[in-house]
């Protein structure tokens, strides 16, 4: 009787995305560097429950996403999602909605500050998965890349939302119209990246800048990501409402007593996260 064929081994989702606490921040980085990071179903629940526990875990205070190899994320990897039988009007909605749509949300959501250190090319859902975190550091070879024209495709994941609110209407226009690659130097020029580095100095700088928030007031800091995130869209009256509330809110935390106090007694303020 012939021996039956060897199953390949299955790859650990936990070794498809990494994860670590140090140092008060939380790294979550994409590790199918053979796929240029491609997220798959799986890979999208992780990352989004990882941004859960962020916020939820007192002892982080700052998130890095991340990815190893030449990309960050080459977009969405569908073959792993499960399967539904024979599609229906209204099936590709409600797997937008669950699906990219809830990542891009759980970044911007995060009650932690987010800064995305773009390793290499950021296309489709994966550039749309960097301008939604609140911070963006990219390395000198790192492109962005509009890709749904290219496939006949509406852009998704928030990209109609996030890109406008970057750089104006008519620049996410071009960008999307046409799906031309973006140069990480060219990103920063239109404001849609914070800082290019060398790719080397990549990993560094986002440690530098993630644990320099890590040891700031982390509510406030969340506070004021909501504020800002929300202003974009409000009135100024109600802009001015939340921004008065929030305060009103924040003054009962230890770390606004500290550092009143810090000020009032001439030191350096020791913020705990509280």
């Amino acid at each position: 009787m012939p021996a039956s064929p060897e199953k390949s081994p299955e790859i650990s989702l936990d070794s498809l995305v990494l994860h670590a606490t140090d140092n008060g921040v939380s790294w979550i980085t994409l590790n199918r560097p053979e796929a240029m990071n491609a997220v798959t179903w799986d890979q999208r629940e992780r990352v989004i429950s990882l941004l859960a526990d962020a916020s939820a875990d007192p002892a982080v205070r700052a998130v890095v996403l991340t990815a190893t190899g030449k990309g960050f994320c080459a977009g969405a990897d569908l073959r792993g999602a499960p399967s539904g039988g024979e599609r229906v009007p209204g099936d590709v909605a409600r797997t937008i909605r669950l699906g990219a749509q809830r990542l891009v949300a759980a970044v911007l959501d995060c009650e932690k500050p987010v800064i995305a250190a773009v390793n290499g090319t950021a296309a489709g859902i994966g550039a749309h998965l960097a301008f939604a975190c609140d911070l963006v550091i990219a390395a000198e070879p790192a492109r962005f890349i509009e890709v749904f024209v290219r496939r006949g495709l509406v852009p998704d994941g928030g990209g109609a939302y996030l890109l406008p609110r970057l750089v104006g209407p008519q620049r996410a226009k071009e960008l999307m119209f046409f799906g031309d690659a973006l140069p990480a130097a060219d990103a920063e020029r239109l404001g849609l990246v914070n800082r290019v580095v060398p790719a080397d100095e990549l990993e560094k700088t986002a440690r530098a800048w993630a644990e320099r928030l890590a040891t700031g007031p982390t509510r406030a800091i969340a506070m004021t990501k909501q504020l800002v995130n929300a202003a974009l869209e409000s009135d100024r009256a109600t802009a001015f409402a939340a921004e008065a509330a929030a305060q009103e809110i924040n003054m009962t935390t230890a770390d606004a007593n500290e550092g009143v106090a810090s000020f009032v007694e001439r030191r350096t303020p020791s913020y705990e996260g509280r």
